[in-house]
Order: C-alpha cells, then sequence, then structure tokens
C-alpha cells in the first residue's frame, strides 16, 4: 500500500473504528452499555407481562360479574313467570 492510500477516506474511516474497538476503554463503554440495556430490555419485558396479568385478572373479574348479573335476571324472570302462571291459574279456577 502506497501512502495515497491511507489518505482515502474509507480506510482513514476503517483504521479509525479499529483503533477505537481495541481500545480497552471504550470496550469496557460497550460492555457496561450491553449490560445496561439487557437489563432494561429485561424490566421493560416485566412490567409489560404484568400489565397483561392485571388485564386478564380484570376481564375475569368482568366476566364472572357479568356472569351473575345474567343469573340474577334468569331468575327473576322465571319468578315472574312463576307468579303470572299461579296467577292465572288462580283467576281461571275462581272463574269455574
Amino acid at each position: 500500500m502506497a501512502l495515497d492510500d491511507f489518505l482515502e477516506s474509507e480506510v482513514a474511516i476503517a483504521v479509525a473504528a479499529t483503533a477505537t474497538l481495541l481500545s480497552p476503554r471504550v470496550r469496557g463503554v460497550l460492555r457496561s452499555g450491553a449490560v445496561y440495556g439487557l437489563a432494561g430490555a429485561l424490566i421493560a419485558g416485566d412490567a409489560v407481562t404484568s400489565v397483561a396479568r392485571g388485564a386478564g385478572r380484570g376481564a375475569q373479574q368482568t366476566a364472572a360479574s357479568a356472569g351473575g348479573v345474567v343469573r340474577e335476571a334468569t331468575d327473576a324472570a322465571g319468578g315472574v313467570a312463576r307468579s303470572a302462571a299461579e296467577r292465572a291459574r288462580g283467576t281461571g279456577s275462581g272463574a269455574r
């Protein structure tokens, strides 16, 4: 390689990048950055999981309470129907 080859921008960038990556200080910064980045990703994943679990519990509770309301309405409707049937029988037997 001639001296002019070292002055090309691509070669200069490659040499600077290699020197930077081989520096102990830069490797330490990259390592700690990777550790903190992974820790942040794990914390974010836990938060998302916690929110999803809470939403699932809320949906289950809503469904259970809606089921209770439907049961109560069904029981009330059945009671009204029985009362109406008893009244109809009572009115029909008194007319005969």
